[in-house]
Protein backbone atom coordinates (compact mmCIF):
# COMPACT_ATOMS: atom_id res chain seq x y z
CA UNK A 1 0.00 0.00 0.00
CA UNK A 2 2.78 2.44 0.91
CA UNK A 3 4.53 1.67 -2.36
CA UNK A 4 1.34 2.31 -4.36
CA UNK A 5 0.79 5.65 -2.64
CA UNK A 6 4.41 6.60 -3.29
CA UNK A 7 4.02 5.79 -6.99
CA UNK A 8 1.00 8.08 -7.16
CA UNK A 9 2.88 11.04 -5.68
CA UNK A 10 6.07 12.86 -6.48
CA UNK A 11 8.32 14.67 -4.02
CA UNK A 12 9.60 18.17 -4.75
CA UNK A 13 12.18 20.11 -2.79
CA UNK A 14 11.20 23.77 -2.95
CA UNK A 15 13.87 26.48 -2.95
CA UNK A 16 12.09 29.60 -1.70
CA UNK A 17 14.09 32.81 -2.16
CA UNK A 18 13.13 36.18 -0.74
CA UNK A 19 12.34 38.90 -3.34
CA UNK A 20 15.90 40.19 -3.16
CA UNK A 21 17.43 36.78 -3.74
CA UNK A 22 19.61 37.05 -0.65
CA UNK A 23 17.82 34.70 1.78
CA UNK A 24 16.51 31.15 1.36
CA UNK A 25 13.91 29.30 3.44
CA UNK A 26 15.39 26.24 5.19
CA UNK A 27 14.45 23.65 7.78
CA UNK A 28 16.94 23.20 10.67
CA UNK A 29 18.04 19.59 11.07
CA UNK A 30 20.69 18.95 13.68
CA UNK A 31 23.78 20.89 12.70
CA UNK A 32 22.62 21.35 9.11
CA UNK A 33 19.61 22.37 7.08
CA UNK A 34 17.09 20.77 4.77
CA UNK A 35 15.22 22.35 1.89
CA UNK A 36 11.42 22.35 2.48
CA UNK A 37 9.72 19.47 0.66
CA UNK A 38 6.22 18.70 -0.56
CA UNK A 39 4.48 15.68 -2.04
CA UNK A 40 2.13 16.27 -4.97
CA UNK A 41 0.01 13.94 -7.13
CA UNK A 42 1.68 12.72 -10.30
CA UNK A 43 0.50 13.72 -13.76
CA UNK A 44 -0.99 17.01 -12.60
CA UNK A 45 0.07 20.65 -12.96
CA UNK A 46 3.28 20.92 -10.95
CA UNK A 47 3.22 24.68 -10.29
CA UNK A 48 -0.36 24.61 -9.05
CA UNK A 49 0.10 21.63 -6.76
CA UNK A 50 3.48 22.77 -5.41
CA UNK A 51 2.25 26.27 -4.55
CA UNK A 52 -0.83 24.86 -2.80
CA UNK A 53 1.27 22.35 -0.85
CA UNK A 54 3.86 24.95 0.20
CA UNK A 55 1.06 27.16 1.49
CA UNK A 56 -0.56 24.28 3.39
CA UNK A 57 2.58 22.59 4.74
CA UNK A 58 4.95 25.49 5.24
CA UNK A 59 2.71 28.56 5.65
CA UNK A 60 4.30 30.33 2.68
CA UNK A 61 2.54 31.88 -0.27
CA UNK A 62 4.92 31.60 -3.20
CA UNK A 63 5.01 31.97 -6.95
CA UNK A 64 6.82 29.17 -8.75
CA UNK A 65 9.63 30.09 -11.13
CA UNK A 66 11.22 27.03 -12.80
CA UNK A 67 12.61 23.55 -12.16
CA UNK A 68 16.39 23.58 -11.65
CA UNK A 69 18.49 20.90 -13.30
CA UNK A 70 20.21 18.50 -10.94
CA UNK A 71 22.66 15.61 -11.14
CA UNK A 72 21.62 12.28 -9.60
CA UNK A 73 23.57 11.03 -6.60
CA UNK A 74 24.07 7.27 -6.42
CA UNK A 75 21.24 6.82 -8.90
CA UNK A 76 18.84 8.89 -6.78
CA UNK A 77 17.51 12.01 -8.50
CA UNK A 78 16.10 14.83 -6.38
CA UNK A 79 13.49 17.05 -8.05
CA UNK A 80 13.43 20.75 -7.23
CA UNK A 81 11.14 23.73 -7.79
CA UNK A 82 12.42 27.29 -7.53
CA UNK A 83 9.97 29.77 -6.01
CA UNK A 84 9.76 33.37 -4.80
CA UNK A 85 8.37 34.23 -1.36
CA UNK A 86 5.33 36.50 -1.48
CA UNK A 87 4.07 36.43 2.11
CA UNK A 88 3.81 34.30 5.24
CA UNK A 89 0.26 33.03 5.64
CA UNK A 90 0.30 30.25 8.24
CA UNK A 91 2.32 28.01 10.48
CA UNK A 92 4.83 25.55 9.04
CA UNK A 93 4.58 21.84 9.88
CA UNK A 94 8.17 22.09 11.14
CA UNK A 95 10.23 25.09 12.29
CA UNK A 96 11.80 27.04 9.42
CA UNK A 97 14.19 29.96 9.17
CA UNK A 98 15.51 32.31 6.53
CA UNK A 99 19.24 31.97 6.03
CA UNK A 100 21.47 34.33 4.01
CA UNK A 101 22.64 32.50 0.92
CA UNK A 102 26.07 34.07 1.33
CA UNK A 103 26.52 32.30 4.67
CA UNK A 104 25.94 28.82 3.28
CA UNK A 105 28.56 26.29 2.25
CA UNK A 106 28.25 22.73 1.05
CA UNK A 107 28.51 21.39 4.59
CA UNK A 108 25.61 23.61 5.69
CA UNK A 109 23.10 21.31 3.98
CA UNK A 110 22.37 17.77 5.04
CA UNK A 111 22.21 16.80 1.35
CA UNK A 112 24.97 18.30 -0.80
CA UNK A 113 22.59 18.36 -3.78
CA UNK A 114 20.48 20.95 -1.97
CA UNK A 115 23.43 23.33 -1.78
CA UNK A 116 24.17 22.89 -5.50
CA UNK A 117 20.52 23.50 -6.37
CA UNK A 118 20.34 26.64 -4.22
CA UNK A 119 23.46 28.05 -5.88
CA UNK A 120 22.04 27.30 -9.31
CA UNK A 121 18.71 28.96 -8.56
CA UNK A 122 20.40 32.09 -7.19
CA UNK A 123 22.64 32.28 -10.26
CA UNK A 124 19.72 31.89 -12.66
CA UNK A 125 17.58 34.46 -10.85
CA UNK A 126 20.45 36.96 -10.88
CA UNK A 127 21.09 36.45 -14.60
CA UNK A 128 24.45 34.72 -14.20
CA UNK A 129 23.17 31.52 -15.87
CA UNK A 130 21.17 31.74 -19.09
CA UNK A 131 20.67 29.21 -21.88
CA UNK A 132 17.95 26.76 -20.93
CA UNK A 133 16.53 29.22 -18.39
CA UNK A 134 16.12 32.12 -20.84
CA UNK A 135 12.80 33.83 -20.31
CA UNK A 136 11.16 36.56 -18.26
CA UNK A 137 9.78 34.25 -15.55
CA UNK A 138 13.08 32.91 -14.25
CA UNK A 139 13.87 36.17 -12.48
CA UNK A 140 12.69 37.45 -9.13
CA UNK A 141 10.15 40.25 -9.12
CA UNK A 142 8.34 39.42 -12.35
CA UNK A 143 5.14 38.47 -10.53
CA UNK A 144 4.88 41.86 -8.86
CA UNK A 145 5.53 43.53 -12.20
CA UNK A 146 2.79 41.41 -13.76
CA UNK A 147 0.24 42.38 -11.11
CA UNK A 148 1.11 46.06 -11.53
CA UNK A 149 0.71 45.76 -15.30
CA UNK A 150 -2.66 44.05 -14.92
CA UNK A 151 -3.80 46.81 -12.60
CA UNK A 152 -2.94 49.48 -15.18
CA UNK A 153 -4.94 47.54 -17.78
CA UNK A 154 -8.11 47.02 -15.75
CA UNK A 155 -8.23 50.17 -13.62
CA UNK A 156 -9.81 52.22 -16.45
CA UNK A 157 -12.45 49.47 -16.68
CA UNK A 158 -13.47 50.05 -13.07
CA UNK A 159 -12.22 46.96 -11.29
CA UNK A 160 -9.05 45.84 -9.48
CA UNK A 161 -7.13 42.69 -8.56
CA UNK A 162 -7.89 41.42 -5.07
CA UNK A 163 -4.63 39.58 -4.43
CA UNK A 164 -5.98 36.04 -4.80
CA UNK A 165 -4.50 34.06 -7.65
CA UNK A 166 -4.04 30.50 -8.89
CA UNK A 167 -0.83 29.60 -10.72
CA UNK A 168 -1.24 26.64 -13.05
CA UNK A 169 1.94 26.57 -15.16
CA UNK A 170 5.43 27.88 -14.47
CA UNK A 171 8.74 27.86 -16.32
CA UNK A 172 11.28 30.41 -17.51
CA UNK A 173 9.21 31.28 -20.59
CA UNK A 174 5.71 29.85 -19.94
CA UNK A 175 3.08 31.08 -17.51
CA UNK A 176 -0.60 30.47 -16.84
CA UNK A 177 -2.26 32.24 -13.90
CA UNK A 178 -5.83 33.01 -12.91
CA UNK A 179 -6.36 36.28 -10.99
CA UNK A 180 -9.36 37.19 -8.88
CA UNK A 181 -10.68 40.75 -9.10
CA UNK A 182 -13.62 42.64 -7.64
CA UNK A 183 -15.12 42.19 -11.11
CA UNK A 184 -14.57 39.33 -13.56
CA UNK A 185 -11.77 36.82 -13.06
CA UNK A 186 -8.80 37.22 -15.40
CA UNK A 187 -6.30 34.85 -17.00
CA UNK A 188 -2.72 35.65 -17.94
CA UNK A 189 -0.93 33.33 -20.34
CA UNK A 190 2.56 33.57 -21.82
CA UNK A 191 4.36 31.17 -24.13
CA UNK A 192 7.89 30.37 -25.24
CA UNK A 193 9.53 27.87 -27.58
CA UNK A 194 8.43 25.52 -29.00
CA UNK A 195 4.96 27.14 -28.73
CA UNK A 196 5.94 30.77 -29.21
CA UNK A 197 3.85 30.87 -32.39
CA UNK A 198 0.75 30.74 -30.20
CA UNK A 199 1.22 34.40 -29.25
CA UNK A 200 0.90 35.75 -32.81
CA UNK A 201 -1.77 33.18 -33.73
CA UNK A 202 -3.90 34.12 -30.71
CA UNK A 203 -3.50 37.82 -31.42
CA UNK A 204 -4.77 37.42 -34.99
CA UNK A 205 -7.55 34.96 -34.19
CA UNK A 206 -8.85 37.21 -31.41
CA UNK A 207 -9.08 40.01 -33.95
CA UNK A 208 -10.70 37.92 -36.69
CA UNK A 209 -13.02 35.74 -34.57
CA UNK A 210 -13.73 37.43 -31.22
CA UNK A 211 -16.88 35.36 -30.71
CA UNK A 212 -14.87 32.14 -30.53
CA UNK A 213 -12.00 33.15 -28.23
CA UNK A 214 -11.85 34.63 -24.73
CA UNK A 215 -12.04 38.42 -24.72
CA UNK A 216 -8.47 39.67 -24.73
CA UNK A 217 -7.84 42.82 -22.71
CA UNK A 218 -4.18 43.40 -23.48
CA UNK A 219 -1.05 41.88 -24.98
CA UNK A 220 2.47 42.04 -23.62
CA UNK A 221 4.80 41.28 -26.51
CA UNK A 222 8.04 41.34 -24.50
CA UNK A 223 6.70 38.36 -22.55
CA UNK A 224 4.72 36.79 -25.44
CA UNK A 225 1.77 37.04 -23.09
CA UNK A 226 -1.82 38.19 -23.05
CA UNK A 227 -4.55 38.96 -20.52
CA UNK A 228 -8.14 37.77 -20.97
CA UNK A 229 -11.44 37.90 -19.17
CA UNK A 230 -12.59 34.52 -17.95
CA UNK A 231 -15.19 33.00 -20.26
CA UNK A 232 -18.47 32.21 -18.60
CA UNK A 233 -19.55 28.62 -19.06
CA UNK A 234 -18.27 25.10 -18.41
CA UNK A 235 -15.30 23.27 -19.81
CA UNK A 236 -16.47 20.53 -22.12
CA UNK A 237 -14.26 18.18 -20.09
CA UNK A 238 -16.65 18.70 -17.18
CA UNK A 239 -19.69 17.66 -19.18
CA UNK A 240 -21.03 14.29 -20.30
CA UNK A 241 -24.06 15.88 -21.91
CA UNK A 242 -24.22 14.95 -25.58
CA UNK A 243 -26.00 18.19 -26.41
CA UNK A 244 -23.03 20.27 -25.24
CA UNK A 245 -20.67 18.25 -27.41
CA UNK A 246 -22.99 18.78 -30.38
CA UNK A 247 -22.96 22.54 -29.76
CA UNK A 248 -19.17 22.49 -29.65
CA UNK A 249 -19.02 20.59 -32.94
CA UNK A 250 -21.41 23.03 -34.59
CA UNK A 251 -19.50 26.05 -33.27
CA UNK A 252 -16.25 24.59 -34.59
CA UNK A 253 -17.75 24.35 -38.07
CA UNK A 254 -19.05 27.92 -37.97
CA UNK A 255 -15.65 29.20 -36.88
CA UNK A 256 -13.97 27.33 -39.72
CA UNK A 257 -16.42 28.65 -42.29
CA UNK A 258 -15.75 32.19 -41.12
CA UNK A 259 -12.01 31.59 -41.49
CA UNK A 260 -12.07 30.69 -45.20
CA UNK A 261 -11.13 34.22 -46.29
CA UNK A 262 -8.42 34.58 -43.62
CA UNK A 263 -6.24 31.52 -44.20
CA UNK A 264 -3.30 33.43 -45.65
CA UNK A 265 -3.16 35.74 -42.60
CA UNK A 266 -3.50 32.76 -40.25
CA UNK A 267 -0.59 31.02 -41.99
CA UNK A 268 1.39 34.24 -41.75
CA UNK A 269 0.83 34.30 -38.00
CA UNK A 270 2.51 30.90 -37.66
CA UNK A 271 -0.22 28.28 -38.03
CA UNK A 272 1.04 25.00 -39.48
CA UNK A 273 0.47 24.44 -43.18
CA UNK A 274 -1.34 21.12 -43.36
CA UNK A 275 -2.96 21.76 -46.71
CA UNK A 276 -3.27 18.78 -49.04
CA UNK A 277 -0.29 19.87 -51.14
CA UNK A 278 1.88 20.12 -48.03
CA UNK A 279 0.66 16.76 -46.72
CA UNK A 280 1.45 15.04 -50.00
CA UNK A 281 5.07 16.21 -49.78
CA UNK A 282 5.35 14.84 -46.24
CA UNK A 283 4.41 11.27 -47.17
CA UNK A 284 7.88 9.98 -48.26
CA UNK A 285 9.98 11.45 -45.41
CA UNK A 286 7.39 10.55 -42.79
CA UNK A 287 7.11 6.92 -43.91
CA UNK A 288 10.91 6.73 -44.04
CA UNK A 289 10.99 7.72 -40.38
CA UNK A 290 8.27 5.16 -39.59
CA UNK A 291 10.28 2.45 -41.34
CA UNK A 292 13.31 3.39 -39.26
CA UNK A 293 11.50 3.10 -35.92
CA UNK A 294 9.73 -0.09 -36.98
CA UNK A 295 13.12 -1.70 -37.68
CA UNK A 296 14.15 -0.83 -34.13
CA UNK A 297 11.13 -2.44 -32.49
CA UNK A 298 12.24 -5.29 -30.25
CA UNK A 299 8.96 -6.65 -28.87
CA UNK A 300 6.00 -8.24 -30.63
CA UNK A 301 3.14 -7.59 -30.06
CA UNK A 302 2.30 -4.91 -30.99
CA UNK A 303 2.62 -5.69 -34.67
CA UNK A 304 5.54 -4.45 -36.74
CA UNK A 305 4.68 -2.74 -40.02
CA UNK A 306 6.82 -4.20 -42.79
CA UNK A 307 7.59 -2.85 -46.25
CA UNK A 308 4.38 -4.21 -47.78
CA UNK A 309 2.34 -2.60 -45.00
CA UNK A 310 4.06 0.76 -45.50
CA UNK A 311 3.52 0.49 -49.26
CA UNK A 312 -0.20 0.02 -48.65
CA UNK A 313 -0.16 3.01 -46.35
CA UNK A 314 1.74 5.16 -48.84
CA UNK A 315 -0.66 4.40 -51.68
CA UNK A 316 -3.66 4.95 -49.44
CA UNK A 317 -2.34 8.34 -48.33
CA UNK A 318 -1.76 9.51 -51.90
CA UNK A 319 -5.16 8.21 -52.98
CA UNK A 320 -6.85 9.92 -50.03
CA UNK A 321 -5.17 13.24 -50.78
CA UNK A 322 -6.35 13.05 -54.40
CA UNK A 323 -9.87 12.09 -53.35
CA UNK A 324 -10.01 14.89 -50.79
CA UNK A 325 -8.87 17.40 -53.42
CA UNK A 326 -11.69 16.22 -55.67
CA UNK A 327 -14.29 17.13 -53.04
CA UNK A 328 -13.24 20.80 -53.32
CA UNK A 329 -13.83 21.35 -49.60
CA UNK A 330 -12.11 24.68 -48.88
CA UNK A 331 -9.09 24.92 -46.61
CA UNK A 332 -9.79 26.64 -43.30
CA UNK A 333 -8.45 27.20 -39.83
CA UNK A 334 -8.13 23.99 -37.84
CA UNK A 335 -7.25 22.96 -34.30
CA UNK A 336 -5.22 19.79 -33.63
CA UNK A 337 -5.59 19.94 -29.84
CA UNK A 338 -9.36 19.81 -29.51
CA UNK A 339 -9.38 18.11 -26.15
CA UNK A 340 -12.44 19.06 -24.07
CA UNK A 341 -10.26 21.00 -21.63
CA UNK A 342 -9.70 23.53 -24.42
CA UNK A 343 -13.39 24.20 -25.12
CA UNK A 344 -15.74 26.28 -22.96
CA UNK A 345 -19.44 25.90 -23.66
CA UNK A 346 -22.12 28.32 -22.46
CA UNK A 347 -25.72 28.93 -23.45
CA UNK A 348 -24.73 31.60 -25.95
CA UNK A 349 -21.30 30.65 -27.31
CA UNK A 350 -18.35 28.30 -27.43
CA UNK A 351 -14.81 29.51 -26.85
CA UNK A 352 -11.76 27.60 -28.07
CA UNK A 353 -8.48 27.87 -26.14
CA UNK A 354 -4.79 27.03 -26.60
CA UNK A 355 -4.06 27.69 -30.26
CA UNK A 356 -0.46 26.44 -30.36
CA UNK A 357 -1.71 23.58 -32.56
CA UNK A 358 -3.57 25.79 -35.03
CA UNK A 359 -3.27 24.70 -38.65
CA UNK A 360 -4.58 25.63 -42.07
CA UNK A 361 -5.86 22.69 -44.07
CA UNK A 362 -8.88 20.50 -44.55
CA UNK A 363 -11.51 21.44 -41.95
CA UNK A 364 -12.77 17.88 -41.48
CA UNK A 365 -9.58 16.85 -39.68
CA UNK A 366 -10.60 18.89 -36.63
CA UNK A 367 -13.92 17.15 -35.89
CA UNK A 368 -12.04 13.84 -36.10
CA UNK A 369 -9.91 14.97 -33.16
CA UNK A 370 -13.02 16.07 -31.29
CA UNK A 371 -14.66 12.70 -31.96
CA UNK A 372 -11.66 10.90 -30.50
CA UNK A 373 -12.11 12.75 -27.22
CA UNK A 374 -15.88 12.23 -27.33
CA UNK A 375 -15.34 8.47 -27.48
CA UNK A 376 -13.39 8.65 -24.24
CA UNK A 377 -15.89 10.94 -22.52
CA UNK A 378 -19.20 9.59 -23.83
CA UNK A 379 -18.28 6.05 -24.85
CA UNK A 380 -17.89 4.40 -28.25
CA UNK A 381 -21.49 4.74 -29.37
CA UNK A 382 -22.01 4.97 -33.13
CA UNK A 383 -25.28 6.85 -32.62
CA UNK A 384 -23.51 9.56 -30.62
CA UNK A 385 -20.70 9.82 -33.18
CA UNK A 386 -23.26 10.13 -35.97
CA UNK A 387 -25.09 12.86 -34.05
CA UNK A 388 -21.91 14.86 -33.45
CA UNK A 389 -20.88 14.49 -37.08
CA UNK A 390 -24.30 15.64 -38.26
CA UNK A 391 -24.19 18.67 -35.95
CA UNK A 392 -20.87 19.61 -37.50
CA UNK A 393 -21.77 18.90 -41.13
CA UNK A 394 -25.12 20.69 -40.94
CA UNK A 395 -23.27 24.00 -40.71
CA UNK A 396 -21.75 23.39 -44.16
CA UNK A 397 -25.15 23.24 -45.90
CA UNK A 398 -25.03 25.62 -48.83
CA UNK A 399 -21.23 25.84 -48.68
CA UNK A 400 -20.32 22.31 -49.81
CA UNK A 401 -22.55 19.71 -51.44
CA UNK A 402 -23.77 16.81 -49.27
CA UNK A 403 -22.08 14.34 -51.64
CA UNK A 404 -18.76 16.14 -51.28
CA UNK A 405 -19.05 16.09 -47.48
CA UNK A 406 -19.85 12.37 -47.56
CA UNK A 407 -16.82 11.65 -49.75
CA UNK A 408 -14.58 13.82 -47.57
CA UNK A 409 -15.73 12.04 -44.41
CA UNK A 410 -14.65 8.71 -45.88
CA UNK A 411 -11.02 9.83 -46.17
CA UNK A 412 -10.86 12.19 -43.18
CA UNK A 413 -10.02 9.55 -40.50
CA UNK A 414 -6.79 8.47 -42.23
CA UNK A 415 -5.69 11.95 -43.26
CA UNK A 416 -6.52 13.42 -39.86
CA UNK A 417 -4.18 10.97 -38.12
CA UNK A 418 -1.51 11.62 -40.77
CA UNK A 419 -1.86 15.39 -40.36
CA UNK A 420 -1.61 15.01 -36.60
CA UNK A 421 1.46 12.78 -36.80
CA UNK A 422 3.32 14.37 -39.69
CA UNK A 423 2.54 17.91 -38.53
CA UNK A 424 4.66 17.39 -35.40
CA UNK A 425 8.43 17.73 -35.28
CA UNK A 426 9.71 14.60 -33.44
CA UNK A 427 9.53 12.27 -36.46
CA UNK A 428 11.89 14.44 -38.51
CA UNK A 429 15.49 13.17 -38.59
CA UNK A 430 16.86 14.05 -35.18
CA UNK A 431 18.11 12.42 -31.98
CA UNK A 432 14.47 12.40 -30.80
CA UNK A 433 13.82 9.35 -32.99
CA UNK A 434 16.25 7.43 -30.80
CA UNK A 435 14.14 8.15 -27.73
CA UNK A 436 12.10 5.00 -26.93
CA UNK A 437 9.03 7.01 -25.92
CA UNK A 438 9.05 9.09 -29.12
CA UNK A 439 9.69 6.03 -31.28
CA UNK A 440 6.93 4.07 -29.57
CA UNK A 441 4.44 6.91 -30.01
CA UNK A 442 5.29 7.23 -33.69
CA UNK A 443 4.83 3.49 -34.18
CA UNK A 444 1.41 3.61 -32.50
CA UNK A 445 0.26 6.44 -34.79
CA UNK A 446 1.54 4.53 -37.82
CA UNK A 447 -0.43 1.43 -36.77
CA UNK A 448 -3.54 3.56 -36.38
CA UNK A 449 -3.02 4.95 -39.89
CA UNK A 450 -2.45 1.44 -41.26
CA UNK A 451 -5.77 0.28 -39.80
CA UNK A 452 -7.56 3.18 -41.50
CA UNK A 453 -5.73 2.45 -44.76
CA UNK A 454 -6.86 -1.19 -44.65
CA UNK A 455 -10.47 -0.08 -44.22
CA UNK A 456 -10.16 2.02 -47.35
CA UNK A 457 -8.45 -0.80 -49.24
CA UNK A 458 -11.25 -3.20 -48.30
CA UNK A 459 -13.74 -0.82 -49.85
CA UNK A 460 -11.71 -0.37 -53.03
CA UNK A 461 -8.57 -2.51 -53.39
CA UNK A 462 -5.36 -0.59 -54.05
CA UNK A 463 -2.63 -1.62 -56.41
CA UNK A 464 0.72 -2.09 -54.71
CA UNK A 465 3.43 -0.62 -56.93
Amino acid sequence: MASAEQNEHESYRVIVLDPGGTDVLLVPNGEGYLVPWVGIPRWQRVAEKVSVAVKSDWGEEVVCLFEPTTEPADGDLATYQAAEHLCTCGNPKMPTCRIPVSSLCQNSLVDARDYAAIKQVVAVCSGEIEGMFDGPFAHLGWFGELRNWIETVIEPMGFHVTGAFRQLNASASFSLIRFETDGPALWFKAVGEPNQREFAITRDLAQFFPDYLPRILAFRSDWNGWLTREVQGRLLSESHEQERWERAAAALARLQIQSIDCVSQILGAGARDLGLAALSKLVPPFLSAVEQVMECQTKVPPAVLYREDLLLLRNSLYRSVEAMEATRVPETLGHRDLNPGNIIVSENRCAFLDWAEAYVGNPLFSPQYLLQHARRALGSDSAIETSLTQAYCAQWDGMVSPDAITDALAFAPLLAVFAYAAGNEPWKPSPKLQDPTTAGYLRSLARRMHREAKKLADRSPLCLE
